[in-house]
């Protein structure tokens, strides 16, 4: 949750105000870090956690244990489009978040157990 905090510093989100930062936990113990990078067509913007996910991969991982999810101003889980991104990846993958004061550990099975899948 720290380097998701740490993350959430350095977004790019000039439009919403609502930075928010992720942590990916790969399996060897390396930690890869997002941000929210919006665009003034905010279909385009990309959440943290796709953008975790893509650091992640394009260093060769792909095992992935847990991703952290965090912003300053309010609690919040992942949203659907970024549940349905990670369940892409394995059901048992953690999800780390707040929800009021306390700290959350959700499988993304839990998350969206009726995910899209051929």
């Amino acid at each position: 949750m720290t380097e998701a905090r740490l993350a959430s510093e350095r977004t790019y989100s000039p439009y919403s105000h609502f930075p928010v930062g992720a942590a990916l936990l790969a399996g060897n113990g390396e930690i890869f870090t997002g941000a929210n990078i919006e665009n003034a067509s905010y279909g385009l913007t990309i959440c943290a956690e796709r953008v975790a996910l893509g650091n992640c991969f394009t260093a060769g991982r792909h095992d992935i244990i847990a991703i952290a999810v965090y912003t300053p101003s309010m609690p919040v889980a992942p949203c659907g489009a970024c549940r349905q991104f990670i369940i892409e990846f394995g059901k048992d993958i953690i999800v780390v978040f707040r929800e009021g004061n306390e700290v959350v550990q959700k499988t993304i099975g839990e998350l969206l157990p009726y995910s899209f899948s051929f």
